[in-house]
């Protein structure tokens, strides 16, 4: 009796077994199916305006961090433009902390091959290769993967990620040379709400306080992302980046590397601003300008402390 007992129970959870795998499978197979029409919708509505790709040497690739250069351009229909956003986002492996560096657009780099000019000169003369090669070998810090993306379709990615909007508290009203109007106090800022947001600068603050906001954008779009609300939408956003954004990054390691962060939990954002308070000072040329010329000492220090590079 015992020994029968122990058959009946050994093939009753056998039973529960097949039926706990068989749910699993089917699961998994509703949620692959919906990624990949995601995908493809997102991919169509992206259509032919496609940004083309780049030529782009990375550096040796790292087991402690993956960097990322990420450059925002307005091209207005122009064949060549200058980048209004440069950022360095790493990606920490081993704790899954992200850390944002900004870089200042007036700051006075020295580009390779040619005379020294405002950083943002860079992509203007030799697109996102010089780009990269003026930051990684001014500030010592490799490079791994870039990607572009023009402002007018950061709007529509953003719609596409976040379509119910993406909550800021504004610090004032704005409207001047950008192509909205925002209110002071918190609320929900669409695609191109939020990039006037992030692009408004006609304050005492200038410049640094615009990167100040790009840099409030970005944590903010992390955290309606990866929302439960959300993250249902990344398959059609990778879809759509595929013309939206210009990258060295394929389609399947995109969804691996944001799979990967979220699968990791609460994703953090530590965030620097180049130059440091303190070491720079505003100097004049005629060939460039304006211009913030740094210690580039003292800043390639605190990169590389921020970054934990050994």
């Amino acid at each position: 009796m015992e020994e029968q007992r122990m058959t009946r129970y050994r093939k009753k959870r056998l039973r529960k077994g097949r039926i706990f795998f068989l749910l699993l499978f089917l699961l998994i197979s509703i949620i692959g199916s919906y990624s990949f029409i995601q995908f493809r919708a997102g991919a169509k509505l992206a259509g032919d305006s496609k940004l083309p790709e780049e030529a782009f040497t990375p550096d040796k690739p790292s087991d402690d961090m993956e960097n990322y250069l990420i450059l925002g351009v307005d091209s207005r229909g122009e064949e060549k433009s200058r980048t209004d956003t440069m950022m360095l986002l790493s990606w920490q492996k081993k704790t899954n902390d992200m850390k944002l560096v900004s870089f200042m657009r007036d700051i006075y780099a020295e580009i390779p091959g040619y005379q020294s000019y405002k950083l943002n000169t860079a992509y203007y003369l030799g697109g996102v290769q010089l780009t990269k090669d003026t930051i990684s070998q001014m500030f010592h810090v490799p490079i791994h993967h870039y990607a572009i993306i023009d402002f007018k379709q950061f709007e529509s990615l953003v719609d596409i990620l976040v379509p119910n909007g993406v909550e800021m508290d504004v610090e004032k009203d704005m409207s001047e040379n950008i192509d909205v109007s925002i209110k002071k106090g918190k609320q929900k800022l669409n695609g191109q709400e939020l990039l006037g947001y992030a692009r408004f600068r006609m304050d005492k603050e200038g410049d640094f306080g615009r990167v100040n906001r790009q840099q409030k954008v970005i944590e903010a779009l992390k955290d309606e992302v990866l929302s439960l609300e959300n993250v249902k939408n990344l398959p059609k956003a990778i879809g759509a980046a595929q013309g939206y954004v210009s990258t060295d990054v394929g389609s399947m390691d995109q969804l691996k590397t944001v799979l990967s962060i979220a699968v990791g939990g609460g994703v953090n954002i530590d965030k620097m601003t180049i130059p440091l308070e303190g070491t720079y000072q505003f100097q004049s040329y005629s060939h460039a300008g304006s211009v913030l010329e740094i210690d580039i000492e003292k800043n390639q220090q605190a990169i590389h402390d921020f970054l934990q590079m050994k």
